[in-house]
């Protein structure tokens, strides 16, 4: 499985790319919203983990233009951000699911899995 991992902490990418290879996936990466769009356009991931406030273009932004691009597309938004209607907000974007950080790995990959 192809995953675009979009989050403008190296930390995390980092974080990311070691659990997700463990689990036998290819991990691409995006520092922001604009790379991401590049690089979804690039390699047409299977699913996209991404995060919200990002420099240039934030999670949601990019998100909407992923979704114009490609109305498959699968995002699961990975956010710290506790802000009250941001879930909503990213699910009518067009993601898929929304995990608050800190997750639990389990969580992520039945998140992933779910979207196979």
């Amino acid at each position: 499985m192809k995953l675009l991992v979009v989050d403008d902490a190296p930390q995390m990418l980092k974080a990311f790319r070691d659990i997700l290879e463990s689990q036998g996936c290819e991990v691409f990466e995006a520092e922001n919203g604009e790379d991401a769009l590049a690089k979804y356009v690039e390699l047409k991931p299977d699913i996209v983990l991404m995060d919200i406030l990002m420099p240039k273009l934030d999670g949601i932004s990019a998100t909407k233009r992923i979704m114009e691009i490609d109305p498959d597309a699968r995002i699961i938004v990975i956010s710290a951000v506790g802000k009250s209607g941001l879930e909503d907000e990213c699910l009518v974007a067009g993601a898929k699911q929304f995990i608050v950080k800190p997750f639990k790995v389990k969580e992520l990959l039945n998140s992933i899995n779910r979207l196979e």
